[in-house]
Parts: C-alpha cells; structure tokens; sequence
C-alpha cells in the first residue's frame, strides 16, 4: 500500500468520525465551539486540550504507584520465622477463677425437676432453684395429656410454623392464650428467649422511636439492637423521667413535622431486680403522647394476679390497652416456647414478619398441648397460686427482715426472690462486683452442702453496640431463690433458715472480713 492510499485510508475514517460525530445530540454546538475558540484564540484550545487529556488520565490511573515497591522482601527463612513466632488471638476469652470453680462444682439432676431433687452424686435436695413454681411438671393430668400428643403427632414438626409445621394443637394453644388473657389473637413461637428479640424488630425499623426502662434484660436489649431504630432510655421505673422522655420525643418530633412509630418498651416483672413496672401509669402515658406499649411478661404470665394472668389482671388494666403482650411457656407452665398476644392484625403481621417465628421450626406439638393443659388447671385449681404466695409470704419472713447482710428487692408476689447485699456493707467494706459475685456464690456452695439448692443472678454488665451504648446497664449481683407450691410450710421455713445461716457464715469468715479497711 503506498502513500496517497493510506490518506485515502485515513481521510476515509476522518469522515465516518465526523459523521458518526455528528450524528450526536450537541455535537454542532461543541464544533462551532471549538471552532470559533480556536480562530480567536488557538493557545486556549491547546491548553483545554491538554488538560481534557490529563483528566482521562488521571482517571484512568491506578490509585497507587505500580513501578515503585514501597515494601521490604523478605526471604522465605524470614517469612517462615514470622509465622511461626505470630500467635492468634484466642476465640474465648480465658474463664476468671470464679467461673472454673463455678463449673467445676455444676450441680447435675437426675430425674425431674422437682421440690426435692436427687443430685448426680446421689444426694436429695430441697430445690429452689427452678421455675416450677406450681410443681406442674409431676401433674398427673398434664403428663398424661402429654403422652397422648406425643403418641399422636410424634416428637417435632419438622419444619416451620405457617408453611408445613403448623399443627392443629398450634392453633388451639394460640386460641386459648388469647381467650386467658383477653385479646383478639395470640402466635406461638418455638423459644421464649428469641419471641421478644423477633417481636420487636418485626415494628420497630430504622427511623422510628422507642423509650424503654434502662434495666430491660438481655433478650429486649438483642431485640432493640436488631430493630436499628433510635432508641431513647429512662430511669428505672421511674415515671416522672419516663414522661420527661416521651414529652420530649414528641415535642420535636411536631416542631420537626416528623410522622415515625413510636413505642414503649418494658418489662412486667424485670428479670434483673424483680420488681414490678405502674402499667396504669405507662398506659396513661401512651394515650397521651400517642405511643405503643411492648410489655414483656415473661416472669409475671401465670404468676401475678388472681389466676395467673398477669399484671394486667393484678393492676386492672384492660389487656386491650396494652398492644402487645410478650410471654414465656417455658417457665411456670412448664412447656416451652413463647408467645406474643394483642390484635388479630399485629398478630398476622408476625407470621410472616418475625424472623425467630418463620425461620424456625414450629414448637412441638407435645409442648404446645402442656402449656394449654397447665393453663387449664391454674383456671380450675386457683388454690395453687394462693399455696405459692404463702411459700413466698414465709420465706420472705425468714430472709429479708431477719438477715443483716442481704436484702430482697423483688415484688411480693414475685416467686423468683433476688437478694442482693445491702448497700451499707457493701460500702463498709468497699466491695467491687466481682467481690460481691465471689461471695454470692460461696453463699450458694455453703446452702448447697447444707442440703438447699438455689443459684444467683450473675451480675455482669448488659453491654450492646454503639447505638445503644446510653442505655448501658450494670446488674447487681444477687442469690436468686426460687419458691414453689410443692413445699409445705415446714420444708419452706426450713429451707429460709438454712439460706440464712449460710449467707451469715459466709459474711462471717475472717478471709471476707473488709470491715478493717480505712473508709473510701
């Protein structure tokens, strides 16, 4: 090919280009630009050309240097040396010495979890240190109703709640939950820890409001964490700061024209102190700034009011004025699972909203049965609960007044019983809470070899994400005594005796006697 083809060549293409070019939307008016630029002044063309073709190359440069090696090599002896000497960090942190001698000396049942249980070691203790609070687990009727389930549908559903694993024993457990309390509807979840950690991410997202008590316990905490939404605290409790709080969210919110979802989150008997919340004042809240209210009645279904309905029929507050109403069966009644109750349509919602309830396989039919029978008999025999508040009325009586180390901050009619030290020792002898859980637990040794098994609440701090780090909370370390209907009064009063003088000769020994030491 010679000279004049390769123009012909070249002018070729220049002429396809420029009539592809101007085929493009705009291309005239960038021609006639340049055109007219250059006849004007060509030095500006040729530096807005140089700096378009700098930009594409700056663009189109990696974001390092690739010809200078800004690293040392190493030899492979080198390498070899380093992996060898490198240590990984371990995955569990070292257990403290409190918690191997807390392991080592697990007590371990064997048989059922009764008033009086037989150890691993072949020794028969009064325990109190189970939630059997109405010895449900060795009702006849119940039993028997439970062998009949299992016979009939087998030891587990296989699959999950409202696609294949929902069962007809599902629905009228759901239906007598519901008509117990007083609500429209109820849905059953297969774990009673993982119902309100799904429940409320299943209405609260990322934008909306929630106020909740500073000393909700673990399972609300994961469930607050999961919802992404902003969440707001107050003092335990505490109703005027509670109103300080919702006041406040509501005010900017209408100075802000925000319209979100806003919600109160607490608990009926809070597991970490044992006292119970003024849901007549938290109801009186709501209506008036215009909130939702999420109560978690995990320790107070089938324990507070006059058949076990809980706080709502022992403070005479509608049940369909709280919207809604999260429960355990896997506690006095002696089933498992949990349930969460209020409106037909904010029960629908969950079906297929609530994570712990669709990924899940749905509770066994066999639990389910247990927890409708168990309600059952607290309808038809009330006397039970009468039996458990006189059992907790007397060991009360042997603890908290007669004890001059511990004192009991738990609900009269709570039968979970949390004695923690008294304020006065713990500051006469400057104790930290790995002190006070060191002593707590040799209290639990010295009531164990004495023939009375309880436990204690370890008193660790409840600590989330950084978008719940406000709402941090330290527990106190406490025993945690467990009563029963299955006692008679002798063995309660007995039992209050032992834990008493246990506690005493543990406070009591030189080797945890601080007394001497200057004042802080």
């Amino acid at each position: 090919m010679d000279l004049h083809e390769v123009q012909a060549q070249l002018t070729g293409w220049l002429n396809e280009a420029t009539s592809a070019f101007q085929k493009v939307p705009g291309s005239a008016v960038l021609i006639r630009y340049v055109r007219s630029s250059y006849q004007n002044d060509p030095v500006r063309s040729a530096i807005e050309l140089v700096l378009v073709i700098f930009f594409i190359r700056y663009l189109l440069a990696p974001s390092y240097s690739t010809s200078k090696q800004n690293f040392i090599k190493l030899t492979e002896d080198e390498i070899d040396e380093l992996v060898d000497e490198w240590t990984p960090e371990p995955l569990v942190a070292p257990q403290s010495a409190l918690e191997e001698a807390e392991m080592e000396r697990l007590p371990v049942l064997v048989g059922p979890s009764g008033p009086k249980s037989k150890l691993a070691n072949g020794r028969t203790v009064t325990n109190l240190a189970t939630y059997n609070f109405y010895n449900l687990n060795a009702n006849e009727q119940i039993k028997e109703k439970a062998i009949q389930t299992l016979r009939t549908y087998g030891v587990g559903p296989c699959g999950p709640p409202q696609f294949y694993g929902t069962q007809d024993v599902h629905m009228k457990t759901e239906a007598d939950i519901a008509t117990f309390l007083g609500t429209e509807g109820c849905i059953v979840y297969a774990q009673a820890f993982s119902t309100i950690s799904s429940v409320i991410p299943s209405f609260c997202k990322r934008g909306d409001i929630i106020v909740a008590d500073r000393a909700v316990n673990y399972s609300i905490r994961r469930g607050l964490e999961v919802s992404r939404s902003n969440v707001k605290w107050y003092n335990h409790g505490d109703m005027e700061d509670l109103e300080r709080v919702v006041r406040k969210v509501a005010e900017e919110q209408a100075k802000k024209k925000q319209l979100t979802r806003r919600f109160i989150v607490t608990e009926a008997l809070f597991e970490t102190i044992g006292d119970c919340t003024d849901l007549p004042k938290l109801v009186e809240l709501k209506e008036k700034y215009k909130f939702r209210i999420i109560l978690d009645e995990t320790w107070s279904f089938g324990v507070l009011g006059r058949t076990g309905r809980g706080l709502t029929e022992a403070q005479n507050v509608d049940p369909v004025q709280v919207d809604m109403i999260v429960g355990s069966l896997a506690g006095p009644l002696c089933a498992g699972g949990g349930f969460c109750a209020g409106e037909k349509a904010v029960v629908e919602h969950q079906r297929l909203t609530a994570a712990s309830y669709t990924f899940s396989a749905a509770l066994p039919a066999m639990l389910a049965m247990t927890a409708s029978e168990s309600l059952n008999v607290l309808q038809s025999n009330p006397e039970i609960l009468a039996q458990c508040r006189e059992n907790i009325r007397l060991m009360r009586a042997q603890l908290d007044p007669r004890s001059d180390w511990v004192v009991c901050t738990s609900a009269p009619e709570n039968p979970i019983m949390l004695l923690v030290l008294k304020p006065d020792v713990v500051n006469a002898r400057r104790l930290t809470i790995d002190d006070q859980e060191r002593l707590l637990q040799e209290c639990v040794d010295e009531s164990l070899a004495n023939g009375v098994l309880i436990t204690r609440l370890k008193g660790i701090p409840i600590t989330t994400n950084t978008s719940l780090k406000d709402g941090n909370y330290t527990v106190q370390p406490a025993l945690k005594v467990c009563l029963t209907s299955g006692l008679s009064k002798k063995d309660v009063e007995k039992a209050g005796v032992t834990i008493r003088h246990a506690i005493t000769k543990v406070m009591t020994k030189k080797t945890n006697n601080k007394l001497g030491l200057p004042a802080a």
